[in-house]
């Protein structure tokens, strides 16, 4: 089996690289950014935005399938139009190389950034989106664009929530600080809101189950058994070890605050981070496990706690990172550098 993956120097499109090698995939990876090359792996350092470099990548390997996992986020460009001509035109380039090159299927990541509103029940497929943010809407008009080009392609749309695993830093980083640190891990309101996540091998499952099947269309994927947010980072701190400590913050003047943080730039939380801090969002994953067996093996739980120990093991490691997927990265506090000032 042959492979395309785009983003493949990023944080999941990497490690669905890895996953596809150890299956005796032969994989062509795209990324901006250049990457190592190793058995079975081709880097082609190529920008998706240029329609004749990925025709020409695509149509030179003739894969089995694409998964197409590059993407720009919103705290990742300051400018617009690099993220909506990435997410939405790239999109569109590796759609129509898919299909001269004959494809058998191509697999998008797509996201829960779709929505941006508290939900009660697990949302489904059929639920409609209402994105708030550009990176939102810029997933969503890539499959509206996709799903319009279903009579010539198997297009298959994964919406994943946060992907985590051993490696995921990005904003997660300022809890995981807080936490080594022994300081209040502050929580907006009291916590009882479940907000679901997906380990990165439990996604990379799904991927590769939808990449053979014959099942076509949007497909949700996430954790199961999801616990609140105060049980969740109450059992990472536990294991810890440390110090640190819950504390509830007032609801609505947490969020406010947050907002005007945002809007002057002085916070690195953007409008879905504290839209969605205090709120509750699940995946239906009942079409995912219908059309191809899959389960996920990973909670929330243990997967914090597994990016958690890899923060703590490479820490004077990750303070020096500056290049590569933003995931990857230790995020900046920002005004929130105050917040740890008080805790």
């Amino acid at each position: 089996m042959r492979a395309v993956v785009t983003g493949s120097a990023g944080f999941f499109g990497g490690l669905l690289k890895d996953r596809l090698l150890s299956d005796g995939w032969e994989v062509v990876g795209l990324d901006r950014l250049p990457d190592l090359e190793q058995p079975g792996y081709t880097p082609k350092t190529v920008d998706i935005r240029d329609a004749i470099a990925v025709e020409k990548t695509v149509a030179e390997l003739v894969p089995d399938a694409i998964f197409h996992c590059a993407a720009v986020l919103a705290h990742d460009r300051q400018h617009r139009a690099d993220l909506w001509s990435t997410n939405v035109d790239g999109t569109a380039n590796v759609a129509q190389a898919a299909i001269n090159s004959g494809v058998r299927a191509l697999v998008f990541i797509s996201s829960n950034c779709l929505w941006s509103t508290s939900w009660t029940r697990p949302v489904t497929e059929d639920d409609v989106p209402a994105p708030v943010e550009i990176y939102g809407r810029s997933k969503l008009a890539a499959e509206e664009h996709l799903l319009s080009l279903s009579s010539q392609l198997p297009v298959k749309i994964v919406r994943t929530p946060t992907i985590v695993a051993a490696g995921r830093l990005g904003l997660l980083s300022i809890l995981f600080e807080f936490i080594h640190e022994g300081r209040r891990v502050w929580l907006v309101g009291d916590g009882g809101n479940r907000y679901q996540f997906v380990s990165a091998e439990d996604l990379a499952d799904a991927c590769v189950l939808l990449s053979t099947s014959s099942s076509t269309g949007i497909f949700h994927v996430g954790s199961e058994s999801v616990p609140t947010v105060r049980e969740m980072f109450g059992g990472v701190i536990e294991r810890a070890g440390t110090k640190a400590r819950l504390t509830q913050l007032p609801r609505r003047p947490a969020i406010a605050a947050l907002r005007l943080l945002s809007l002057v730039g002085l916070s690195p939380l953007g409008p879905y981070h504290y839209r969605m801090i205090a709120s509750s969002f699940e995946f239906d994953t009942t079409r995912l496990r219908n059309a191809t067996g899959w389960r996920p093996t990973i909670g929330n739980t243990e997967m914090l706690w597994r990016a958690y120990q890899f923060y703590v093991e490479h820490l004077d490691q990750l303070s020096k990172e500056q290049e590569g997927s933003p995931h990857r990265r230790v995020s900046g506090l920002g005004a929130l550098r105050i917040v740890k000032w008080l805790s």
